[in-house]
């Protein structure tokens, strides 16, 4: 399974998104906002998850708002971290 693939299961699972797939959510949409009703408490449990997961730290807002932006953005960031 593709990293993209797995955080989307991920965010699915641990945000408890009831009435979400993960193939409902493409790659450019933006996480937070109306779509998938996200908002900053989703935030912080995301940032959590994906150290737990991944073992990438989030360590500021000034980092994170970019990374958090969409699964595309994520998965950018998860993999420059976990290859550096």
């Amino acid at each position: 399974m593709d990293l993209k693939q797995q955080i989307k299961e991920m965010i699915v699972r641990e945000l408890n998104l009831v009435d979400v797939e993960p193939g409902d959510i493409g790659d450019d949409d933006p996480l937070f906002g109306e779509k998938f009703g996200l908002d900053s408490i989703d935030a912080v449990e995301l940032v959590f998850q994906i150290k737990t997961h991944f073992g990438v730290e989030i360590r500021d807002m000034k980092e994170g708002r970019p990374a958090l932006q969409s699964i595309k953005t994520l998965t950018e960031f998860i993999e420059k971290r976990m290859s550096s």
